[in-house]
């Protein structure tokens, strides 16, 4: 681990506390979504699942394919448990599906998260939105893409 990579960690796990805890939309759903630990190794393709392992409804693949074709990027990383659980609330196709960046498992995850001054995760970035930080409920990230059921 570069010293760079280490401060990104301890920065972001600082920011991740407080996300969590001022965090709005993580409901029944996040609560309910099950906390898995990660590695790199599982998690090579964007959208990687990391133990996400509820089929998704069809509302949650839909919503998962709109936000990818909507050009949504939702950042990330591995080791990130408010990251597993905002994929826990799109169930395994759902999460597939997303537009993922992983931010620590490659230096060219790192330099895309840098460039886009990633400060916490998750991080959801679409042109002419605001920013989302955190855990975002589906029917948050509905209205804020714009998704029509």
């Amino acid at each position: 681990m570069t010293p760079r990579s280490g401060v990104l960690i301890a920065f972001s796990v600082v920011l991740l506390g407080m996300v969590a805890t001022a965090s709005h939309g993580s409901h029944d759903v996040a609560a309910r979504a099950a906390q898995t630990s990660e590695s790199p190794a599982g998690n090579a393709a964007a959208g990687a699942l990391n133990g996400t392992s509820r089929p998704s409804s069809t509302e949650q693949l839909a919503l998962g394919r709109h936000l990818k074709t909507s050009g949504a990027l939702f950042y990330g990383a591995w080791w990130c448990p408010a990251c597993t659980k905002q994929k826990e609330l799109f169930g395994k196709e759902g999460a597939s599906a997303l537009p993922y960046v992983e931010c620590d498992q490659n230096d060219a995850g790192r330099k895309s998260c840098q460039t886009a001054k990633i400060k916490a995760f998750p991080t959801w970035d679409l042109n002419g939105k605001e920013r989302l930080i955190g855990v975002r409920s589906l029917d948050e990230l509905k209205r804020w893409s714009g998704f029509n059921d």
